[in-house]
This record gives C-alpha cells, sequence and structure tokens, in this order.
C-alpha cells in the first residue's frame, strides 16, 4: 500500500522526528511504500497567493473560483501539484505534528489550505446534485490517522480534563478536514509528557505507533455521520431521531462503528 506521511516539527531530531524515522522504517519493512511531505525541511511555503494560481494581480483574487480555475485549465504552481500527486497516489495519509495551542503548527494548516483547492479538497459536485463532502469526496476510499505529540498528561485531555477531550480539540481536522474530504479517519496515537520522556516512555510510544501502524489498513474508522446518509435534514442539521437530548461534537458520531 501507498502511504503519504506529513510532518511538521521545525527540528528532525525531535521526539516526532525520531517517531517519524522509525515508523517510516517499519511500514516499509511491512512492504509498504511511503511519500514525505516534511514541511519544514521542504521550507513549505504555507501562504496563499494569486500566484498560486497565476491570478492577474490586477485582477480582486477570489480564492475559491482562482483555484478552481487554476486546477481546471493546470495552472496551479508546481508545488500545489507535487503535493497533490502524492495525495492521488495514497491509500493512507499521516499527518504527524506538536499539538501546538490546540491545533496543528501553522505551516501544515497551510499546506491544508494550499493543497487542498476547490474541485481537489471542495467544492466538487456529485451527478444527483449538491457537494461531495462528509465521507464523500475526491480522497474517499483513503485512510487517514493523526499522530500529535503534547507537553501535558493524557489525563488533560480526557472527557472532563481541563483541557477538554482530545476529540473535540481534534475534531475541527479529524471531521472538518479529513472526513469533509472523503478520507476514513482513524483514532489518533498521542503522545503525552513529551518534553519529559525518557527511554521506557520513548519504548512505549513507538510501540503503540507502530502496533497502530500494521492495523492501519483493518481498524474500525471513527463512525462519523455521512452528509448524504439521510441523518441530516435538508439544511445539515442532524435530524431529531439522532443523538435525541444531545448536543456538540459527539452527536457527529454513529454509535456503532462503520467499516471505511
Amino acid at each position: 500500500m501507498n502511504i503519504l506521511w506529513v510532518l511538521a516539527h521545525p527540528d528532525e531530531r525531535s521526539l516526532n522526528g525520531s517517531l517519524r524515522d522509525s515508523a517510516i522504517t517499519a511500514l516499509a519493512d511491512a512492504g509498504h511504500t511511503v511519500e514525505q511531505s516534511d514541511l519544514y525541511r521542504m521550507a513549505w511555503n504555507p501562504v496563499v497567493t494569486g500566484e498560486d494560481y497565476a491570478h492577474d494581480p490586477d485582477e480582486r483574487l477570489q480564492v475559491a473560483t482562482a483555484s478552481s480555475t487554476a486546477l481546471r485549465t493546470g495552472t496551479l504552481a508546481e508545488e500545489i501539484v507535487v503535493e497533490q500527486e502524492k495525495l492521488r497516489r495514497a491509500d493512507a495519509v499521516v499527518l504527524q505534528f506538536p499539538l501546538w495551542w490546540f491545533s496543528m503548527p501553522a505551516i501544515m494548516k497551510g499546506w491544508i489550505d494550499r493543497v487542498f483547492v476547490e474541485g481537489f479538497g471542495y467544492g466538487i459536485r456529485r451527478d444527483t446534485g449538491g457537494t461531495r463532502r462528509y465521507g464523500d469526496g475526491l480522497m474517499a476510499g483513503t485512510r487517514a490517522m493523526i499522530v500529535t505529540s503534547m507537553g501535558g498528561s493524557e489525563h488533560t485531555v480526557s472527557p472532563r480534563g481541563i483541557n477538554g477531550s482530545l476529540d473535540e480539540l481534534l475534531f475541527p481536522i479529524q471531521h472538518g478536514f479529513l472526513w469533509y474530504t472523503g478520507m476514513s479517519v482513524l483514532p489518533p496515537v498521542l503522545v503525552p509528557s513529551a518534553d519529559r520522556i525518557g527511554p521506557d516512555e520513548y519504548e512505549h510510544a513507538e510501540k503503540t505507533l507502530h502496533d497502530r501502524l500494521a492495523s492501519l489498513f483493518t481498524d474500525d474508522p471513527i463512525p462519523f455521520r455521512h452528509q448524504h446518509g439521510g441523518e441530516y435534514d435538508e439544511k445539515f442539521v442532524l435530524r431529531p431521531e439522532y443523538g435525541a437530548g444531545d448536543s456538540g461534537v459527539r452527536v457527529h458520531r454513529r454509535v456503532a462503528p462503520v467499516r471505511g
């Protein structure tokens, strides 16, 4: 299988860099092909500009329209096309990053902003009407998983932890980006207390990651609800018979897991 590993960390000698190297070796030993986008090593520019779309600077820039036109006419910036081709080849995508201010580093957000243009990541029409998203899209059939580290303890991102649960913190990425574009999202791998890890803790983190990668294509994904699965009304509000009496991000999961 083909796996795209996207890393956002400024130091390749870091905990994240070490785990990435170990993981890629394990995946290769298992017979997989791994492509990488090491965003800091690539000096990836995270800023969207008209130059991404060969846009006339004298004209107002409407990003969605300009990006869609550039995709259709083959005038996207070459570095964007390269990343899109990696994604088209991928059977699975791994996003690895330290959890900074409860989200991904800006360089990874900018990779998403620039690469997932209209017509590739969003704004894709269905033959039967409506838009392909939330379980449908160009990336449907691809698996995805987040690998993230944090300085705090695991207790702080438990369901009653002061930081909010990890599922809630990662919801904009797992549901609002990965699931939105069609990917089947696996539960994340968390490496807590990252600044205080010793040899024993590193060995545990490495084993946990290797175990999860060994079942990357067999584990059940998070059972997010499909936009076009009949559970949302015409205004994309969850129908009252689903998740009755509940609200918040958890209502967008089915109770029973489904395979994707």
